[in-house]
């Protein structure tokens, strides 16, 4: 069974060492970390799954801290960009790496995910 996302907020840093969620009043906060490939992409899909669960979600995925991303973590963020479409929310990233952006231009992707290049309102009083 797959957990909440506000539960995801109290899990301990190693049991997920790729991905964390935080619940904001507006939006889910799903920040990614290391290489998200073939083997890790579950990690990353499990805190997905969770933020878009509900109706309407709001959510970003923080990029910044990423050292490698593949093919299977834009399968990943796909997905879960279908399902929070299709529940009445969107996804949206955040990224300022040029081989993040490489990526997305080479995959077709960059229309469907531009990338922030910070987080609304990070740094504002």
């Amino acid at each position: 069974m797959t957990p909440h996302a506000d539960d995801r907020a109290c899990e301990p840093p190693e049991a997920n060492p790729h991905a964390r969620t935080r619940a904001g009043s507006r939006f889910t906060m799903v920040t990614v970390a290391g290489e998200i490939d073939l083997a890790t992409a579950e990690f990353l899909q499990e805190h997905l799954d969770a933020a878009t669960a509900r109706p309407e979600p709001d959510v970003l995925v923080d990029l910044r801290q990423v050292e490698f991303f593949d093919c299977s973590g834009l399968r990943v963020l796909c997905r879960a960009e279908s399902r929070a479409r299709e529940r009445g929310g969107r996804l949206r990233i955040v990224s300022d790496a040029p081989g993040i952006h490489r990526l997305l231009s080479g995959a077709g992707l960059l229309e469907r995910f531009p990338p922030l290049p910070a987080i609304p309102g990070e740094g504002r009083n």
